[in-house]
């Protein structure tokens, strides 16, 4: 690759200044280079689209795999790439500061880190806890010299929390212990977005896309977000069209799902670098 970590690094920050962009989210080194095909700016890691190729369930796999998987992605590609960095794989502020010293060494221009938990009983962190944990890794951000993005990230929507309020707090928090970007996964509203925008201002907002959404990226440009993800949307897209033929072929013992494949000749072409062109069907 071409593009220095430094100057991935600046591009990445200069992509959250102004205006709004959309940062997919590839699993593997493939659709990372297919989707800079495409002309993306940048990209994210996913924690769920990477277990599942593992053959593991999202958060199942171990920081060790993450941090390899992410010097892979991180070198496979000139675009800048944001790591799910997932709880920052530690229970205490130290490990997380541990762990986020490791995966800035892995190239990554960003990284996030969550404050849920994992248990049922109880999905977020205290506040107090979290907050600790988002100013330990600024530290051992800042530690490295480096200009690694940091986001943070409040996970109420997706843990069966949906207060707005507490949302709100959290990413209040977060941006003053130090977070450059906030994202709150799971809010779909308008309201909810632009309560998001309006609290953390001036920081960018990173707003999570899935499957049932009516917004463009027109749409949440206009509501003041910075850039948007996918998260595993991608990934369970590629599994649903290999999960549509395998049933076919084990179920009706057809094959007719392979007419909507991608041309095995236009995949060689791109990878060996004999068309820049996408491929088709």
């Amino acid at each position: 690759m071409s593009v220095t970590i430094p100057q991935k690094r600046a591009a990445f920050r200069a992509l959250h200044r102004q205006g709004c962009f959309v940062i997919p989210n590839p699993w593997d080194i493939g659709s990372a280079r297919l989707l800079e095909g495409m002309g993306f700016k940048a990209l994210a890691s996913t924690s769920s689209g990477f277990a599942w190729s593992q053959g593991l369930a999202d958060n199942g796999v171990a920081r060790a795999a993450v941090l390899e998987h992410l010097r892979a992605m991180a070198a496979a590609t000139d675009l800048p790439l944001n790591a799910d960095f997932e709880g920052g794989f530690a229970d205490d502020p130290a490990g997380v500061a541990e762990s986020v010293r490791m995966a800035v060494a892995t190239g990554v221009a960003g990284l996030s880190i969550e404050d849920s938990t994992g248990d049922r009983e109880r999905p977020l962190r205290d506040v107090d806890d979290a907050v600790a944990r988002i100013r330990a890794a600024r530290v051992a951000i800042d530690e490295t010299g480096g200009d690694t993005l940091l986001v943070g990230r409040a996970e109420n929507f997706i843990v069966g929390r949906p207060d707005l309020e507490d949302t709100l707090k959290r990413l209040r928090a977060y941006a003053d212990a130090g977070a450059d970007c906030l994202y709150a996964p799971g809010i779909r509203t308008r309201d909810q977005i632009m309560a998001v925008v309006a609290a953390v201002a001036p920081k960018p907002v990173n707003l999570l896309i899935g499957f049932g959404s009516d917004l463009s990226v027109a749409d949440v440009a206009a509501l003041g977000v910075r850039r948007i993800s996918v998260g595993g949307a991608l990934a369970r897209a590629a599994w649903s069209g290999f999960l549509h033929a395998a049933r076919g072929i084990a179920e009706q013992g057809r094959f007719d799902a392979f007419a909507d494949a991608a041309s095995g000749a236009d995949l060689n072409a791109f990878f060996t670098g004999a068309s820049r062109t996408i491929v088709g069907r």
